[in-house]
């Protein structure tokens, strides 16, 4: 099935439906695109290749899914939160010591395999997943001192290692990627300016009100028409769309996300572009040549450990090792980095594998560590005595 038509469609959907499927094994805590990863997997050039990850119908849609997929992870950052600025200070401690491990970690890697992409694998040892995690300390009901500054410590990893990626992959771009992402940054700065003027005027909650009456989704065409000019924009300036869809996130999420455009961003990112962009990514990926190159399962076990053991040093600052080993998930950067890899074909044969597999092992570890603290609060719950007053006992 190398064509790309409305069979297609409904088989990818359906596929898709994987993640959702291991997400509601509550045990595990199985993220769903795990799941729409497997799918990809299965059907594309490591299993039985009914879909064609080089359909161009294909590449589009699934890169309409990772620019929107970005634009979520941007407006995931708590930029708004002013209980954040007090935790920043130490957050950016914390960042800078991972930093530092993780560049260390990634020259011994790139040495160790003779890959020479030290500065990539440093890149994604850093990083942590807004997108990711964010959402689980949420859904886990964690909350306090540290688990702000765990916040602010992977909002600042994540924008870094995002605005990073694409210099770290390919250093000989690094002019003209610098070039074009100054561009992305002013478009962003701009739309910022246009949008809090128009907030001051309230010419925003004026067209929110007529497109919620008229029901017209004004505000989700809007985004997505800037989202996609961005987008196009980076394209023509030699940038990567993530940074596109990221920086507009950020600008979103500064402003002020409305409720209404969130739930339809949820809608149509989480209900079919998100899904599709991941098993396109499963279907493009090779892991048969993993077997091929066996030292790449290792640099894989490499990349993913490796992360982990560079965010546990935040314990050196007082963090709970929970919360440390909850901050190293790579999938975003991961994502980004296999894609970009993928299609500008600067990694070696299986290295895109090797970089998702490392990812994986990260979501394992936190996925652990988030069922650990969610433990950990509930027996303190338990230990505190509830104070009840007459007033509210049953009589």
């Amino acid at each position: 099935m190398h064509g790309f038509g409305f069979d297609t469609l409904a088989l990818l959907t359906a596929v898709g439906l994987a993640g959702p499927l291991l997400a509601s094994l509550p045990r595990l805590r199985i993220p769903a695109i795990v799941g729409e990863l497997i799918a990809g997997l299965v059907l594309g050039k490591t299993g039985f290749g009914v879909v064609d990850d080089a359909n161009p119908t294909f590449q589009l849609f699934a890169n309409i899914g990772f620019a929107l997929v970005m634009f979520v992870v941007g407006t995931h950052v708590p930029v708004r939160d002013p209980k954040i600025r007090s935790a920043v200070p130490m957050a950016l401690a914390r960042a800078v010591l991972v930093g530092a491990v993780a560049s260390a970690l990634g020259v011994g890697l790139a040495a160790e395999f003779g890959t020479g992409h030290a500065a990539l694998y440093a890149v994604l040892i850093a990083s942590s997943s807004a997108a990711m995690t964010l959402p689980m300390i949420d859904a886990l009901r964690l909350h306090g001192p540290q688990v702000l500054s765990v916040t602010a410590q992977i909002a600042i990893a994540n924008a870094a290692c995002i605005v990073l990626l694409p210099w770290a992959i390919d250093f000989r771009r690094a002019p003209t990627a610098a070039l074009g992402g100054l561009v992305i940054t002013g478009c962003a700065v701009v739309i910022f300016a246009l949008l809090r003027a128009g907030d001051r005027r309230g010419w925003r909650q004026r067209m929110h009100d007529y497109s919620e009456k008229q029901r017209f989704a004004l505000e989700l065409r809007i985004n997505l028409l800037v989202l996609f000019g961005l987008s196009s924009l980076a394209v023509s300036a030699d940038v990567s769309i993530m940074l596109a869809g990221f920086v507009l996130g950020l600008v979103i999420a500064m402003v002020g996300e409305p409720r209404r455009l969130a739930r339809q961003l949820f809608g149509i990112t989480e209900g079919f572009f998100s899904p599709l962009f991941f098993v396109w990514l499963g279907a493009s990926l090779q892991v048969r040549e993993l077997g091929s190159h066996p030292k790449l399962i290792l640099l894989g076990v490499g990349l993913g450990l490796g992360g982990v053991l560079a965010h546990c040093t935040a314990r050196l600052f007082g963090q709970p090792l929970t919360l440390a080993v909850m901050s190293a998930t790579q999938l975003g950067v991961a994502v980004a980095a296999a894609t970009i890899g993928t299609e500008e074909h600067v990694l070696s044969p299986g290295e895109p594998s090797a970089l998702m597999f490392g990812a994986l092992l990260t979501i394992v570890g936190t996925s652990i560590a988030g069922t650990l603290a969610a433990r950990g609060r509930t027996a303190e719950n338990a230990d505190t005595p509830v104070k009840t007053g007459k007033s509210t006992q049953a009589g």
